[in-house]
């Protein structure tokens, strides 16, 4: 499964990338503003936004992403390791 992490911390990325390769999910992580977000995500089954590290702008230009292409999202306020293994396990089984 491929997945688009937005937010989080620069000096985490390393432990996100070992999480969601435990999980068996290929994790695309931009921590930092990008330009042409949306053309850089590519064929994402699913979102995960952390939106205490990411401006309004970005997560607003997230969100009509996904919403144009019908993904998933998931939102979380914090930012920590236990955070996105939460929000892989709901995108791997989605209730």
């Amino acid at each position: 499964m491929n997945i688009v992490l937005i937010g989080g911390m620069d000096r985490l990325e390393r432990h996100y990338m070992e999480e969601a390769e435990d999980c068996g999910v290929r994790l695309k992580v931009f921590t930092k503003s990008e330009t042409g977000l949306s053309s850089k995500i590519g064929s994402a089954e699913a979102m995960i936004l952390f939106t205490n590290k990411v401006s309004h702008r970005v997560r607003n230009e997230a969100l009509n992403m996904a919403k144009a292409r019908n993904i998933p999202v998931q939102m979380c306020h914090s930012c920590g390791v236990c955070s996105l293994r939460t929000c892989l396990l709901n995108c791997l089984n989605p209730q």
